[in-house]
C-alpha cells in the first residue's frame, strides 16, 4: 500500500452499500495536493458518495482515508473540517437573507474577549481571500440580492475561511452561465496555484479538459482508470465512463422546417407569488423545427411550460397549436390537441412509480381502444404495446412491462416517458430538461429521438439549462431572460459567449441592455 505525504488524500479499498445495494466496491484513489482532480462517472456510478465519505457525511463499511500519508477517521462534516476538508454542495446551504458575511462566518464567528461579534475582524479577514484568490464578491451584498455563481463563490469563501486546504466542489457549473464557469475555472486554478487542492465531481467532458489535471474514472461503484487529463479526448473519457464509444455531437441534417404550427403570442404568466414570471413572450415554431430556449434557472421557464401545458392559467395573452388557441383550458385538451410533453421531473410529472412500465406507457390512452374495452382495461393489448416500446426504444431490462417502473434506473425511466410521448404521434413534442441526470450514453439516445421526430415534421420545443444541449440540438435558438424572449438565433449563426452575455441580461454587445 504506497501512501505517501505528498498525497493530499487517498483513500484504499472504500465499500458503500445502501441495503443490499453496493454503491461503492474497494475504490482506490490518490489526489496529489496542489493539484485539479476530477472524478468522473455516469449518473449512480459513485462519485458523489466517494466524497461524501471523504466529508464524513457517509460512514464506508470498509476501507481507509489518508491524508497527506495519515491515516483519518472522519465521522462527521466537523471533523473533516477540522482536518481542512471543505465542501461545496450542488445545492448551496446559503440563508437568503443574510449578507454574505454574514452567511460566511455563521458557525464560525469572529467574538471579542466579552463574546461580542467583532464584525470588522471578520470582514477584513474575507476581504483578504476575496483579494487573495480572485473571488470578487460584495461581503455586504445579501444572498438574495447576487447571482448563482456569486452564491457559489460564498460557498467556496465559507470553506477557505474554515481553513480547507482540500476543496470538493459537487457538479460546480450545473447552474452557471459559460462566463460564470469560465470564472469559476479561473478561481480553481488561483487555488490550485496557491497550494490547495480542488476535487470536482462531474459529468462535464469539456470543463474537465479545461480545468482539471488528473481525472478518475467509476463506473457502477468501481474504480475504473486514472487519467492524465491532457492526454485523453473527450472521446476516451466518455468510453471509459459508458463503457462503449459514443457521439458526443448529435448527428443531423438541416432542419427543412414548413409552416408554423405553434404560435404564443403576448403571454403573461404569473409565479405563486403572484408577480409576473413571464412578460409579454412571443414565440413560434414550425412543423420540422427545433426550438431550443437557453436561460438560467428562474427566467420564467417554469411557468411558460405550465401556461402552455394548463397546468397554471396565464393572466393574458394567446397559445395556438394548428391555429386553436389551448391557453387556460385543461392537459387532456393540451394533450388532445396533439400536444406531448417530457416533463423537467420525470417522477413527479412524468410518472407514476407504483404503476407497471406497461400502465405507465398508456397513461394518456387508457380510456381509448385498444386499451379500453366497454370500460374494462384490455390488459392483453396493453402488455402488446410494453413489449413492442420496450424492444424498440430499448428499455431495460428487456423483460419489465410488469416491473414497477419505479424498479428502473433513471435513464430508462426518461425512455418510458419518451417512448410514450413519440407513440403519441404529437404535432408538438415538448422537452424540458430531458437529459436531467443522465449519462452521455442516455444523452446521444434522447438527442437522437428528438432530431429524428424532427425529421418526420414535428414541431419540438426544447428548454434546457444546459446551454451546449440546447446550441448542439437545436434548430433556432431562443434566449430567455426575465421572463421574455430577447433574442432569436438561427443555430450556427451565433458563438456560446453571446448566447451567455444575454442570458446573464446583457447585451450582445456586451452591455446591459
Amino acid at each position: 500500500m504506497d501512501i505517501k505525504k505528498d498525497y493530499a488524500v487517498q483513500m484504499r479499498a472504500i465499500t458503500k452499500k445502501f441495503g443490499s445495494f453496493t454503491a461503492l466496491d474497494q475504490v482506490d484513489i490518490d489526489i496529489k495536493k496542489g493539484s485539479i482532480h476530477a472524478i468522473l462517472g455516469e449518473n449512480g456510478a459513485g462519485k458523489s458518495t466517494l466524497m461524501n465519505v471523504l466529508y464524513g457525511l457517509y460512514q464506508a463499511e470498509e476501507g481507509e482515508i489518508y491524508l497527506e500519508g495519515e491515516k483519518v477517521n472522519i465521522k462527521n462534516p466537523n471533523i473533516a473540517i477540522s482536518h481542512g476538508i471543505g465542501m461545496v454542495h450542488q445545492h448551496f446551504m446559503l440563508v437568503d437573507n443574510f449578507t454574505v458575511t454574514q452567511n460566511i462566518i455563521l458557525g464560525n464567528e469572529v467574538v471579542s474577549g466579552a463574546g461580542v461579534l467583532n464584525m470588522t475582524k471578520a470582514h477584513e479577514q474575507i476581504k483578504d481571500i476575496v483579494k487573495k484568490y480572485g473571488l470578487e464578491v460584495d461581503p455586504d451584498a445579501k444572498i438574495e440580492d447576487i447571482s448563482v455563481g456569486m452564491q457559489q463563490r460564498v460557498e467556496i469563501l465559507k470553506a477557505l475561511y474554515r481553513g480547507a486546504e482540500v476543496l470538493i466542489l459537487d457538479e460546480p457549473t450545473a447552474v452557471l452561465t459559460p462566463q460564470e464557469i469560465s470564472e469559476l475555472i479561473k478561481i480553481m486554478h488561483n487555488l490550485a496555484k496557491d497550494g490547495k487542492t480542488i476535487i470536482i465531481i462531474t459529468h462535464k467532458l469539456k470543463e474537465i479538459k479545461e480545468s482539471a489535471d488528473v481525472c478518475t474514472i467509476i463506473r457502477r461503484g468501481k474504480y475504473i482508470d486514472t487519467v492524465t487529463v491532457s492526454e485523453v479526448s473527450e472521446e476516451d473519457l466518455a468510453e471509459m465512463m459508458v463503457g462503449h464509444a459514443v457521439k458526443l455531437v448529435v448527428d443531423k441534417t438541416e432542419a427543412d422546417p414548413k409552416e408554423v404550427i405553434f404560435e404564443i403570442k403576448d403571454l403573461v404568466v404569473q409565479n405563486e407569488r403572484k408577480l409576473d414570471a413571464v412578460k409579454n413572450l412571443n414565440l413560434k415554431i414550425r412543423k420540422g423545427e427545433i426550438v431550443g430556449i437557453a436561460g438560467i434557472d428562474g427566467n420564467g421557464q417554469k411557468e411558460l411550460i405550465e401556461a402552455i401545458t394548463c397546468l397554471t392559467k396565464s393572466k393574458s395573452g394567446t397559445i395556438k397549436i394548428n391555429g386553436k388557441e389551448i391557453q387556460n383550458t385543461t392537459p387532456r385538451n393540451v394533450i388532445n390537441h396533439k400536444v406531448a410533453t417530457i416533463h423537467e421531473d420525470r417522477q413527479k410529472r412524468g410518472l407514476v412509480l407504483n404503476f407497471t412500465v406497461a400502465e405507465n406507457m398508456i397513461i394518456e390512452n387508457y380510456g381509448k381502444e385498444p386499451y379500453s374495452k366497454k370500460g374494462f382495461l384490455n390488459k392483453k393489448a396493453m402488455y402488446e404495446n410494453a413489449k413492442g416500446l420496450i424492444k424498440d426504444y430499448d428499455i431495460r431490462p428487456d423483460n419489465c412491462e410488469g416491473l414497477l417502473v419505479r424498479g428502473l434506473s433513471g435513464g430508462n425511466q426518461q425512455k418510458v416517458i419518451i417512448a410514450r410521448e413519440v407513440t403519441n404521434e404529437p404535432d408538438l413534442l415538448i422537452a424540458v430538461q430531458p437529459t436531467r441526470g443522465l449519462d452521455v450514453g442516455a444523452i446521444e439516445y434522447v438527442h437522437k429521438t428528438l432530431i429524428r421526430e424532427r425529421d418526420k415534421g414535428k414541431a419540438i420545443l426544447l428548454v434546457s439549462f444546459e446551454l451546449d444541449e440546447v446550441m448542439n440540438v437545436s434548430d433556432t435558438v431562443a434566449v430567455i431572460y426575465d421572463g421574455t424572449i430577447v433574442e432569436t438565433f438561427k443555430q450556427g449563426t451565433v458563438d456560446e459567449n453571446t448566447i451567455g452575455l444575454l442570458m446573464a441580461g446583457g447585451a450582445a454587445d456586451g452591455k446591459n441592455s
